[in-house]
């Protein structure tokens, strides 16, 4: 399998996704559901936190990849619903991503009304690609 990272150079390079991704040869996809902040009750952790919701959907996806044969590595497109932009940008600013910074996913991050708990701040879905 042959993945090809572009950026067009007519284009500004962004430090959190790339703009295009190429894949070519045998391979598995991998589609993982939106995972929420929550428990094994499915109530939300870290209330009102954004930086602790991230984290714990971080934790989560990577058992996810894991169980699945991937890593973040593999990891092609990220979405990412939240209540509020601004302060989930600003929540993780300081925060290491696990996914590769040289050939980073594309990523595209949307403010919503709500999600399926009030108490949710955060979900996130990922489509990663293996070699077959």
């Amino acid at each position: 399998m042959d993945k090809q990272f572009i950026n067009p150079p007519e284009l500004y390079k962004h430090p959190s996704y790339s703009r295009v991704i190429t894949v070519k040869g045998p391979c598995k996809f991998i589609f993982i559901a939106g995972q929420t902040p929550s428990d094994e009750k499915y109530q939300p952790v870290c209330p009102g936190d954004y930086k602790g919701q991230y984290e714990h959907i971080i934790k989560m996806l990577t058992i996810q990849l894991q169980a699945a044969g991937a890593t973040w590595d593999d990891v092609v497109v990220r979405r990412v619903f939240t209540m509020d932009v601004d302060a989930l940008q600003k929540a993780l600013r300081d925060v290491k991503r696990p996914e590769n910074k040289e050939f980073p996913p594309t990523s595209t991050m949307i403010g919503v009304t709500r999600l399926s708990n009030p108490g949710f701040l955060i979900e996130m879905d990922l489509i990663a690609i293996t070699n077959a």
